[in-house]
């Protein structure tokens, strides 16, 4: 039985071993490529979600979102937005039929809105379906820690998404991002139809930290 905490201390996920995505990324910069990504995700059920955006460290200033990632379970796909703007294809595969699952869709949505409009059909955001097991923490670097115990590494979130060219840590980042809400999908399904786990309520935040010690 797997055990689980409403609330999962920042303080454990430091000690937990780290994961990474170590499956196939292709960065796509060409409406062509594009194309041919979506035709290959169009046939998978469930793909995982993901938007990166280049940081501002100017009050008022804001950028359009650069990086769009989209993940199977052994293949990632880094649709580089600020070279090929939101094309037909990518509307497409966001209107698609097949579910598309993330964190905080709604924020990624209106980021790629404001690029281009579009009608998202079968997003499911971890946010809403999370709390069903007793989870309040919603960010993807806690769910992971309290469902897998392993430690998403967020040091890469604050690079330049528009660089030239996107640096091996950039890819398996952002390929990490979208690659692990399938995981959490797929594990938060199975929890709530096997019952198979037990809820620790945790009013005192150190309680993880003492369980995984």
């Amino acid at each position: 039985m797997k055990i689980i905490y409403s609330k999962f201390d920042d303080k454990a996920i430091a000690k937990l071993p780290a994961v990474t995505f170590n499956g196939r990324i292709f960065v796509l910069t060409t409406v062509g490529e594009a194309k041919r990504a979506v035709d290959y995700l169009l046939t998978f059920p469930l793909l995982g979600l993901d938007t990166e955006t280049r940081p501002s460290f100017r009050r008022g200033q804001s950028n359009q979102v650069a990086l769009l990632q989209v993940s199977t379970p052994d293949e990632a796909f880094l649709f580089r937005l600020n070279r090929i703007g939101m094309c037909p294809e990518i509307i497409h595969l966001l209107e698609a039929d097949n579910a598309k699952v993330g964190i905080s869709l709604h924020d990624d949505i209106h980021m790629m809105s404001q690029r281009h409009a579009f009608t998202p059909r079968n997003f499911i955001d971890l946010q809403t379906i999370v709390g069903e097991l007793g989870i309040e923490d919603r960010a993807l670097r806690k769910l992971y820690a309290n469902l897998f115990h392993q430690k998403i590494s967020k040091a890469q979130q604050l690079s330049n998404w528009e660089a030239d060219i996107l640096t091996e840590p950039q890819k398996r980042y952002a390929a990490t991002d979208a690659w692990s809400c399938i995981n959490l999908y797929n594990e938060i399904v199975r929890l709530k139809e096997t019952h198979d786990y037990q809820l620790i309520i945790t009013e005192d935040l150190n309680a993880p930290q003492q369980e995984l010690s």
